[in-house]
């Protein structure tokens, strides 16, 4: 077998596993698998459940790794922080109140404190890992199961919204209006004389990791044509919102649940759940900004399906969070 990990200075104790050249996608998976088991401390229940997702769907990872080009190394991304990356993200206070790694409360700073969230987030895309590459060519309903195996869920669209513009609000889903179309116009145009992004009130090249490249001949979505060209988690520091959640914009936009009635929100424990809601941007950003983004912006129903349709969309530039409702 190839070896799996390959082994950067970052600490005497930790190795980070970088999809090797030449390896193929279980390879590159199995060696993720192990980092999150060693960073995040997955059990080996839990692994043997993801592995199942990945393997039933033969596409989930970290990109195809025949055509895939990252334009960023984790050494490189190392060497635009002050100290090793495990340890420069990871925030006790933090853990205390979410039980976990990597993970930060969402909370509205108006009047609650972190210690008075009810929900917590992923710091990073999925694997949820410092400097790891985030997983593609995953579909909704995979995602929600792959948050279900740790225990996680995915999130509700106004949670991801909260994270990202700094403050979690009451839901404000219209569900009297009948539609998901009309429910997203009117949440645009309410939110729309306010938009900010996770960083400040204007948007910004060079902020967060949206300066890669299409593979060149991607035809929109084939695994054969498109490259998954993302950065490594956290390569950016300063693309982080006001509540410590990095990479909202830029490298794999995420898949999230926009309920369409009270029963199903996944924040009040549905487990029958809404339509897809495709959030933030991706990793070409900064060179095309294919439609309006912002921190609160809720997307037409591209692709559109149930979040727990078999079916349901996936490509090479849209991954997913986990989110966790604290005890």
């Amino acid at each position: 077998m190839r070896k799996l990990l390959t082994v950067i200075g970052l600490s005497a104790s930790l190795a980070m596993a970088v999809p090797a050249a030449g390896a193929t996608l279980a390879e590159n998976n199995e060696a993720m698998f192990a980092q999150m088991q060693k960073i995040r401390g997955v059990t080996d229940a839990q692994i043997r459940r993801i592995r199942e997702i990945f393997q039933a769907s033969g596409m989930i990872g970290q990109g195809n790794p025949a055509v895939t080009r990252h334009p960023m190394t984790p050494e490189e991304a190392q060497a635009r922080l002050p100290e090793n990356a495990y340890t420069y993200y990871r925030n006790a206070k933090f853990e205390r109140i979410c039980g976990r790694p990597y993970m930060a409360p969402l909370y509205d700073p108006a009047t609650e404190r972190p210690e008075d969230a009810k929900v917590c987030i992923d710091m990073f895309e999925y694997p949820n890992i410092p400097l790891a590459y985030p997983v593609t060519w995953v579909r909704a309903s995979e995602a929600a199961q792959l948050c279900a195996a740790e225990g996680k869920r995915i999130g509700d669209a106004h949670e991801w919204e909260g994270a990202a513009a700094g403050a979690l609000l009451e839901p404000d889903y219209r569900f009297d209006l009948g539609s998901h179309g009309a429910m997203r116009a009117w949440h645009n145009a309410k939110w729309g004389q306010h938009k900010t992004w996770t960083y400040g009130d204007h948007w910004q090249r060079g902020i967060c990791a949206q300066d890669s490249f299409k593979t060149p001949g991607c035809n929109g979505g084939s695994w054969t044509g498109c490259g998954s060209n993302t950065y490594p988690a956290g390569a950016f520091p300063n693309c982080k919102s006001a509540l410590g959640v990095y990479d909202l914009e830029g490298n794999a936009a995420e898949h999230m649940n926009l309920p369409l009635a009270p029963d199903q929100m996944a924040s009040r424990g549905s487990t029958k759940l809404g339509v897809t809601e495709m959030k933030g941007s991706w990793f070409i950003w900064d060179k095309i900004r294919a439609h309006e983004e912002w921190a609160r912006w809720r997307a037409p129903f591209w692709h559109g399906s149930r979040v727990l349709s078999p079916s349901s969309h996936r490509n090479y530039h849209l991954g997913f969070r986990c989110f966790i409702d604290v005890k």
